[in-house]
């Protein structure tokens, strides 16, 4: 992970960001990161390594919110 990406996310809280974004690429959205041809045939164009690259550099548009006592929440 990035500097960026400092937080520490739960498997939950990373399964449902790679999912979500898994689905909007297999819906047409356009890639976060430069990826060639060569690369894409080694991961065989799979929408859930696509979003796992994407992840591991930081750059998912998926904002976390976690609640947090009182009523107020942290967005990360």
């Amino acid at each position: 992970m990035t500097e960026e990406n400092q937080f520490n996310f739960t498997k939950y809280e990373k399964a449902r960001m790679l999912g979500s974004r898994a689905l909007q690429i297999a819906m047409g959205a356009p890639f976060l990161l430069s990826l060639s041809d060569e690369d894409l045939k080694k991961i065989s164009y799979s929408p859930i390594e696509i979003a796992k690259l994407e992840f591991e550099k930081g750059v998912i548009p998926i904002t976390v919110k976690r609640p947090l006592p009182k009523k107020t929440a942290i967005e990360q």
